[in-house]
């Protein structure tokens, strides 16, 4: 069953933005209340509603609304070992991830909600060097696989391309002459595509999100099969 969207509400942005600018624990306590209704309410609506649309995609990747262990990024930051002690984040992310993932550096599909950058895509990010060889094993030994990937016709118009920072050199191991040595190298894969604010503000913006979300779906099935998790 389809749950109806209207769109993301401009005080969520409006939040962000005075957070950006009072990013301390005093101002955040006394807007506590301000940042439930403006950023988790509305956020956990918006995964509610993309369930239904992720079961369509893989029944293996989950849609949780809680606010707390759910798909929503917490808003407080980890400054332990930071340079940039600013205590929260000045952007909401969601990270529909696979049922077997237990963080962030799991597969699977992701939005990122930020004043002026707001974007969304699918893929893995920074896994850890035991995932990376499982991946970079099923390039070597799936090429053509890979190539429908990386020459899909509707990823590259939607996508441009697969992405993630990567090493300077070959890691060890690999052949440095591999036709697809620079994927070999990333430590990240991922498609990305941004839209304007104005656009999350809007009905159509989740169906874009799922539109997305299939279009990358297939970098994702390799992903999750070259880890042997269901897809």
């Amino acid at each position: 069953m389809t749950i109806q969207f209207s769109g993301l509400p401009s005080g969520l942005f409006t939040f962000l933005s005075d957070l950006a600018n009072n990013n301390n624990r005093e101002w955040f306590a006394a807007n506590k209340e301000r940042y439930r209704a403006c950023v988790m309410e509305p956020i956990s609506e918006f995964i509610c509603a993309m369930a239904p649309r992720l079961d369509k995609i893989s029944e293996h990747y989950v849609a949780d609304p809680r606010p707390h262990g759910g798909s929503m990024f917490r808003i407080y930051r980890d400054a332990r070992f930071s340079k940039n002690k600013r205590p929260y984040k000045e952007n909401v992310g969601c990270h529909f991830r696979h049922a077997a993932g237990k963080d962030a550096h799991a597969p699977g599909f992701y939005l990122h909600i930020e004043p002026n950058n707001v974007f969304f895509g699918v893929g893995i990010w920074q896994p850890p060097n035991s995932v990376l060889d499982l991946i970079r094993t099923a390039i070597i030994e799936q090429p053509e696989q890979w190539k429908k990937i990386i020459t899909n016709k509707t990823i590259k118009s939607r996508f441009e391309a697969v992405k993630g920072d990567g090493l300077k050199k070959a890691p060890r191991g690999y052949d440095p002459n591999h036709i697809y040595i620079e994927d070999l190298k990333r430590k990240t894969y991922f498609l990305t595509q941004s839209v304007d604010q104005s656009f999350a503000l809007t009905p159509q913006f989740i169906t874009e999100v799922e539109r997305a979300f299939k279009a990358g779906n297939p970098l994702v099935a390799f992903i999750t099969k070259a880890m042997s998790l269901p897809y």
